[in-house]
């Protein structure tokens, strides 16, 4: 393959795999506030924690892009990729800062479904990150590819769901605001994962 020959440079992987490690973190630690539903400004502030970290790796890897001459993937797609994996973990940092700021009372079921979706997505989006590093298997990448898409369709039956149930069982109209705004940057997490899955498969392709 034609990737095997360029030169390497493992510490972009490590920054990549840095980022993946992150993002299925603060998922997981989501999907724990939504299950447990105690210690809520300790588990707000260590999602924060984590997606200052994201922004600190995400700098240092455009950083180090900017002084590279050569380097292992082209340059737009590392430049992308990093991007996406911040953006996952912005968008479950917004969710858990909205549950003070908005001062939810308790989490619904449908919050509880979609944060479990994004954290199966982001152990995908992991093993997929994990699988650039040396190409082997781009079936495998496919593969992943394809169950991150299928998440990414079922993050979106849950959110039709749970709108449809919000507007139906709702009467407070500040109260059907607040969830839906929840409800949809969790969805739109998912989506990031299925921006890391689109441009891992451009990488694959374009050294297939």
């Amino acid at each position: 393959m034609a990737f095997s020959i360029l030169p390497r440079d493992d510490s972009f992987f490590d920054l990549f795999d840095s980022l993946s490690a992150k993002a299925l973190e603060a998922a997981r630690a989501l999907e724990e506030t939504f299950e447990r539903w105690d210690r809520l400004e300790e588990r707000i502030r260590a999602i924060k924690d984590l997606e200052h970290a994201c922004d600190e790796i995400t700098h240092r890897t455009m950083d180090k892009l900017n002084s590279t001459f050569i380097t292992p993937l082209e340059p737009e797609d590392i430049h992308t990729l990093v991007s996406r994996l911040d953006d996952i973990v912005d968008h479950i940092d917004s969710v858990a800062g909205r549950l003070l700021i908005y001062a939810v009372k308790a989490p619904t079921e449908e919050a509880k479904l979609l944060s479990q979706v994004l954290t199966r997505a982001c152990v995908e989006v992991q093993k997929s990150v994990a699988g650039l590093r040396n190409m082997k298997d781009p079936e495998m990448l496919r593969r992943l590819s394809v169950e991150i898409n299928r998440l990414e369709n079922e993050s979106d039956d849950v959110l039709r769901l749970a709108l449809r149930r919000l507007f139906a069982q709702k009467n407070d109209v500040l109260e059907v605001i607040k969830l839906k705004e929840i409800y949809e940057k969790l969805e739109t997490a998912v989506d990031r994962c299925e921006d890391v899955a689109n441009v891992i498969q451009t990488v694959v392709l374009r050294h297939a």
